[in-house]
């Protein structure tokens, strides 16, 4: 019975991590969006100096 609780609170623990992780994925999406669309402006741009 102890390992089953074992494996049921790791499971718990997986599922809260990834829900405070879409949580924040959802939260910052438009800041995420514009960081990454600056970062592969800035790899295009440099990218055609070689």
């Amino acid at each position: 019975m102890r390992k089953k609780r074992r494996v049921l609170r790791g499971i718990s623990l997986g599922a809260k991590f990834m829900v405070v992780l879409i949580g924040l994925v959802i939260i910052f999406k438009s800041q995420l969006t514009s960081l990454v669309q600056t970062i592969f402006e800035k790899i295009t741009s440099e990218s055609s100096g070689i």
